[in-house]
């Protein structure tokens, strides 16, 4: 007899892994997994974690494409930004999608760089994407090029300007606050002579914080020197810029407060170009708080303005609005806070340490 010959064993396709599979393992109904993977809030507390109990076991990844054919929804949360390149935006991002993550939604990210034509590309991919809602973080309003992110009734949440959409939301940011508490620092430090560096005066928030420092001085009656009120970029070399102007005048401030920290940042590297020390020299102030002003030499005294905050504020007013829920005034405004947070660039002005000197040497020769 011929030897037969030697047949390979057959692989077994492993068994197709899909929401019927889950169901039967979390011993639920099929409507049930697929309520509980949407998030729908209706879903019995028990029943779900059931579901999640059973995906985790099984291993089991959603399909989110199919998912989204099926609901009509993305969930996808669109976020626009300035910048990437200012450490500000990337820490935003972060907290952004942590608070995404948390309500069943990932995020689509674009940045402007303050370009209208990337602004337009921004709007086209959210479309494209159909994101369920966007957080319009740039700190600037293009009014034109949003529209068509409202005529397609996409839920929208700026900062600090409300357009006149009907599903525009938005997150006040309280400048004057932290602003009024850095001017005060400093003029209970003894500085009378407070320059200030704002960001693009085209920019409404550039404005706003302008302004509040304009009435921050007035409430404690400094009066302005207009040519220290110094109009920047956000950058460090509009910083650098801005210092280096300061710093050609006969008549200089004694303290410098800068409408962000990078801004903040390129004044010190200035002042130390020319040999001049931080807050010997001059006192300084930034605003925002990312997370190298602490690691700075000296560490800089800021403004807060937290991104957790900002993340969380622009996350709690959409999904109200993604869920078909009826919004009050109250779920459409955010207030987000600002704080001066003290740390090492700001001190008594030298002239008045000068005049103190003699007092002190006086008083402790006294029997």
């Amino acid at each position: 007899m011929s030897a037969k010959k030697a047949r390979k064993p057959r692989t077994r396709k492993p068994p197709q892994m899909d929401i019927r599979t889950v169901a039967l393992r979390a011993k639920v109904s099929i409507a049930t997994v697929s309520r509980t993977i949407n998030r729908i809030p209706t879903v019995d507390p028990v029943l779900a974690r059931r579901v999640w109990k059973a995906i985790e076991e099984l291993d089991y990844f959603p399909n989110t494409q199919a998912r989204a054919l099926v609901s009509g929804k993305s969930h996808l949360l669109g976020l626009i930004v300035s910048e990437i390149t200012n450490p500000f935006f990337p820490e935003l991002i972060q907290r952004f999608e942590e608070c995404a993550v948390e309500r069943g939604y990932e995020i689509l990210i674009t940045s402007t760089n303050y370009d209208p034509r990337r602004m337009t590309s921004c709007v086209r991919r959210m479309i494209e994407r159909k994101v369920d809602g966007v957080a319009v973080m740039t700190f600037g309003i293009e009014e034109p090029l949003l529209d068509q992110l409202a005529k397609q009734k996409i839920p929208l949440v700026y900062v600090d300007s409300r357009p006149a959409q009907p599903a525009a939301m938005t997150l006040n940011v309280d400048y004057r606050h932290g602003i009024r508490q850095g001017v005060q620092h400093l003029a209970v430090l003894g500085h009378r002579k407070i320059a200030f560096i704002s960001g693009p005066l085209t920019l409404h928030t550039a404005q706003l914080r302008h302004q509040a420092f304009l009435d921050s001085l007035k409430q404690i009656g400094i009066a302005p020197n207009m040519s220290w009120l110094i109009e920047g970029d956000h950058t460090l070399e509009g910083g650098l810029r801005a210092m280096k102007h300061l710093l050609q005048s006969n008549d200089r401030p004694t303290a410098i407060l800068c409408s962000n920290d990078m801004t903040a940042i390129g004044v010190m590297h200035a002042a130390l170009d020319v040999g001049l020390r931080i807050p010997d020299d001059f006192s300084v102030i930034g605003f925002d708080d990312i997370h190298i002003a602490e690691f700075m030499y000296p560490p800089l005294t800021t403004i807060r303005m937290s991104c957790l905050d900002l993340a969380r504020g622009a996350v709690a007013v959409l999904c109200p609005a993604l869920q078909g829920q009826a919004s009050g005034a109250e779920k459409t405004h955010v207030t987000i806070p600002t704080e001066l947070i003290v740390r090492r660039t700001t001190s008594i002005p030298r002239d008045t340490i000068q005049t103190l000197k003699p007092l002190i040497r006086a008083a402790s020769s006294e029997p």
